[in-house]
């Protein structure tokens, strides 16, 4: 297994076990009171991850102020909505909705970004909706607000996403990351006062935790960033989907229905193809084309030139890089 890979689906590890300590606290604790605290602690880690010729007293200098802050502004709506979603409905479902985010990159950035998107990637991107429908199946069950806050997690989550994209090239690390994290600290720290409770030991031993295993897991992500190419890597995200069925069943007595399971691999399976590459997909059609490879990269290729705009532009169905849209942890 390529060290990318590795150290991918170690992250995604650590940012499940951070999801099931969050959902842990019920309502025992605000989410505006989990927000900070987390936050607060997952910085811990990443004063370790910045480059040596940047200083974080300078993260305020950027050359995007207004995008890099409205970054930090869905970041913190984002942050919000998934730790209400985690604390609230089972974790599969909570991650089934919150991985609709991809299908809202592609919409804002060939909206804003003006990127290229193959209609291949629209079909994979359909049937992750559809998987969805299966795990939530609106109509036959009661919707919650946790499932709208989820919802609107993958909505603020692309948003973030598609500003990184801007931005990231022309920006130091040290705002990138100082600026989200200084609004969730300062606006949660402000929000959860009138109804401030004093964390017991064990709890303030719980958000230490989501904050140094957070914290490790952007780490770990940075690392997999710098050995892997992001197409490589991308599909690790999918393991929290596993992560979340048996963490569900093992603390919080959750199990999801025969559909449901249907549904979560038609996600998992969805996004997978979305994220690799056109000739990723490509070889693997080919194998399964009973008319042979020639014929199968006929129909999976896009029209002459569009290869070229996509790799020159970007894909926005891959991921940001940072591992951060729409995180606990900041």
């Amino acid at each position: 297994m390529p060290s990318g890979v590795a150290f991918s689906l170690a992250t995604y590890l650590l940012f499940s076990c951070c999801d099931a300590i969050i959902k842990g606290f019920g309502s025992s604790l605000s989410v505006f009171e989990i927000a900070f605290w987390t936050a607060l602690f997952s910085f811990l880690p990443v004063i370790f991850t910045k480059p040596r010729q940047e200083h974080w007293h300078l993260f305020w200098q950027m050359r995007h102020p207004w995008l890099v802050n409205l970054r930090g502004l869905t970041g913190l709506a984002g942050n919000l909505c998934i730790i209400y979603a985690f604390v609230s409905i089972p974790l599969a479902e909570a991650y089934s909705i919150a991985f609709l985010a991809p299908i809202f990159v592609v919409f804002l950035s060939t909206s804003i970004l003006k990127e290229i998107v193959t209609w291949q990637r629209y079909l994979f991107l359909g049937a992750s909706f559809f998987g969805v429908l299966l795990v939530v199946q609106p109509g036959f069950r009661e919707m919650e607000l946790g499932h709208l806050t989820a919802l609107g997690a993958s909505l603020f989550g692309a948003a973030t996403t598609t500003i990184l994209r801007k931005v990231a090239p022309v920006e130091k690390r040290v705002s990138l990351i100082g600026i989200p994290l200084g609004y969730i600290v300062i606006a949660n720290g402000i929000l959860m006062l009138p109804h401030f409770d004093m964390p017991t030991a064990e709890e303030f031993a719980a958000l230490l935790a989501i904050g140094l295993l957070g914290g490790t897991g952007n780490i770990l992500f940075i690392a997999a960033t710098r050995r892997a190419p992001a197409s490589i890597i991308a599909p690790a995200q999918y393991s929290q989907i596993l992560w979340a069925i048996i963490f569900g069943a093992m603390f919080f007595n959750e199990f999801p229905d025969p559909i449901a399971y249907v549904g979560l691999v038609i996600v998992v399976a969805g996004g997978i193809m979305n994220v690799m590459s056109d000739e990723t997909r490509i070889r693997i059609f080919s194998r399964l084309s009973v008319f042979g490879p020639a014929s199968a990269a006929a129909e999976m290729s896009p029209p002459l030139g569009e290869d070229a705009v996509a790799n020159r532009e970007g894909d926005p169905a891959a991921p940001s890089g940072d591992g951060d849209a729409g995180r606990p942890v900041g």
